[in-house]
């Protein structure tokens, strides 16, 4: 059964992925490193994975099947994910996917490598009102591409 996993430490979207997942009947996983509040609606759960740093990632890898659904903004997460078969969505509404994930890691390993450097300061650009939009979007046409293939 098409589940929904939530890298939930970073994901600003907790109450809109209920909503969606609701209005198709599935079920959310928030995995997190610590204790934090999710919506309170039937189907959603947290699950609090404590350890080391990448506990919560690899809950999510281990229990993931072909055809769930992750939500993350942790690139080599998202690798791991798409490489079991998994759809992965970011927070922007863009879908990673076996076509674009190899790209994307080595954009973030540059990116990583020239922060280091001190060659460029910060991060991402914080998210606009049209990034919620475009990931409910995206999260939508998921389930239902997944709903026709099955």
């Amino acid at each position: 059964m098409l589940e929904i996993y939530v890298d939930a430490d970073a994901c600003p979207f907790k109450q809109e992925v209920c909503k969606v997942a609701k209005r198709n009947r599935l079920n959310v996983t928030f995995v997190s490193n610590t204790l934090m509040r999710i919506p309170d609606q039937e189907g959603a759960k947290l699950v609090v994975v404590e350890g080391q740093f990448d506990a919560a990632d690899n809950w999510i890898v281990e229990h993931i099947s072909k055809d769930d659904i992750v939500v993350t903004t942790d690139i080599p997460l998202a690798y791991r994910c798409v490489k079991r078969g998994a759809q992965v969505l970011g927070p922007t509404g863009r879908i990673l996917s076996d076509a674009n994930i190899g790209q994307v890691l080595a954009t973030r390993d540059l990116l990583t490598e020239l922060r280091e450097a001190g060659t460029i300061k910060g991060g991402p650009p914080p998210l606009q009102k049209r990034d919620r939009s475009r990931f409910l979007q995206s999260l939508e046409q998921i389930i239902q591409n997944i709903k026709r293939a099955i």
